[in-house]
This record gives structure tokens, sequence and C-alpha cells, in this order.
């Protein structure tokens, strides 16, 4: 037989062949940096005019959905082979979405976790979380071209009843892809101002450590000064030195902590 495209979606001569790739959210009871968002798997399905043969590999790429449907709607099974075909891409792309609207609570969560005023390690969940948008986005891309061919009216193969039914797959993955692009967006923001915080809270735990040394340098300094033990010192052996100078020492740091908590360093 001889292949005739080199989509996704290949024909050989009278025969369909195309792999759909699925995907399912992988429950956990919080999202942390090692979280497994999405699992993924495939499904391989042989076309032609009399016959659908479907070869699936992952747990959660079960067709007995598909066939249960199938069985209840007679009209869309008389329309032969294809309506396996359709069946299996609908049952697919809705999982799809409900994968969409799980990872959107994640993003929620990271988003909100982000802007609290506690202070979180958020950049590696969000690292590992816009990981799994990335093994989502390649599960869902390659479908575009294959569902977009089966609902132009194109390939003979395919019943020209359910042409309708394959564009109205084709919008609900359109959905999907955006909803992936848009998720992807925004946790490159939430990435971004996460970095900032993450630098605005160095920033200020710099300044808080410079004011503490700049406070403790006074009575160091003084303390260097009258410990180098010259024999002629100023005042270094009157009566009331040492308690000034234990004045003068407080009364500069009390000055200067109260000039570093008026700018906010303290």
């Amino acid at each position: 037989m001889r292949p005739r495209s080199t989509h996704p979606g290949e024909r050989y001569d009278d025969t369909l062949f195309v792999v759909f790739k699925t995907v399912s959210y992988v429950e956990h009871e919080a999202l942390t940096a090692t979280s497994e968002v999405v699992d993924t798997g495939e499904v391989m399905i042989f076309l032609g005019s009399h016959f659908a043969i479907t070869v699936r590999h992952g747990q959660h790429s079960a067709l007995r959905e598909v066939r249960a449907r199938l069985q209840q709607d007679p009209d869309l099974l008389r329309l032969g082979p294809s309506s396996v075909l359709y069946a299996v891409a609908d049952r697919i792309v809705d999982e799809y979405l409900r994968v969409t609207i799980e990872i959107e609570q994640d993003v929620d969560e990271v988003e909100t976790s982000v802007f609290t005023p506690s202070r979180s390690q958020d950049i590696g969940r969000i690292y590992q979380l816009k990981r799994e948008i990335l093994e989502l986005r390649r599960s869902v891309a390659p479908l575009a071209e294959p569902l977009r061919l089966l609902s132009g009216r194109r390939l003979t193969v395919v019943h020209e009843d359910i042409w309708e039914y394959f564009r109205d797959v084709h919008d609900h993955l359109t959905k999907v892809r955006e909803q992936i692009a848009g998720f992807d967006e925004l946790l490159t923001a939430i990435l971004q101002a996460c970095l900032a915080r993450v630098t605005m809270v160095e920033n200020e735990d710099m300044r808080r450590i410079s004011a503490w040394v700049a406070i403790a340098a006074v009575p160091t300094a003084i303390a260097a000064i009258y410990g180098m033990n010259f024999k002629h010192m100023p005042e270094l052996h009157w009566q009331f030195g040492y308690p000034i100078v234990m004045a003068v020492i407080i009364v500069i740091c009390l000055v200067l902590y109260r000039g570093f908590r008026r700018n906010g360093w303290l």
C-alpha cells in the first residue's frame, strides 16, 4: 500500500490510518514541584470502507464508553466504520476539555499562592505545571490537521454524512488549544511575578541585614578604638569615661534604629 499523506492521519489507498494522543488528569492532593498532572496514551485506528480497527496504548485509553454510545445511537452507527472514527475522536477531544478544566484549577491555585502575603516556594510548582501543560500541548496539537482534513470533505473513505460531525469536533479541539495557550501565557506571567516577588523579598532582607550591620558597627568601632591599649590615650583614666561611652553608643544606635525604621529598612 502506498501512503498518500505524511500527516498524523495517513491514507493508504483505500485505508485510513489515524493516531490519537489520549490524555487524562492525574489526581493529586497538592501540586508540588514533582507532581504528575497529565498522563498520556495513544489510540490508533485503521479505517476502511467495511472495517474499523483500534489499537490502544495506555491505561486510560479504554473505548467501552464509545462502544456503548454507538450501540445507543443506531442512526450514527448506520453510517458505517466512519461512525467509529468520529465517536473515538469526539470522546478523546471531550477528555481534552475535561483535563483543561482540572488544570485550570491548578493554575488558579498557583496564582492565588503567588499573590498571598505569606512566603511560599512556588517557582518549582510553576515550572512543573508548565512542563505538564507542554506535554498536553504536544498531545493535542498534532490532531488539528487530521481533524481539519476529516471535516473538509476530502476523504472518500469517510462517509459524507459524518463530515459535519468532525467539524464540531475540530471546533472543540480549537477551543482546547486556545485554553492551553492561555494557560501557558498566564503561567509565564505568574512566573515573572513570582520571580519579581522573590527579588523584592531578597532586597528587603538585604536592607534589614545592612541596617543591623550599620547599627552594630557603632559599638564595634568605639570598642575597637578603646581596645587598642595605648598607654597615652585621652580619657582613658577618666572616672566617667565608661558610662559616657556607653551612653554615646546607646544614643547613636537608637538614632540609627529610628532612622532605618522610618525609612522602612527595619
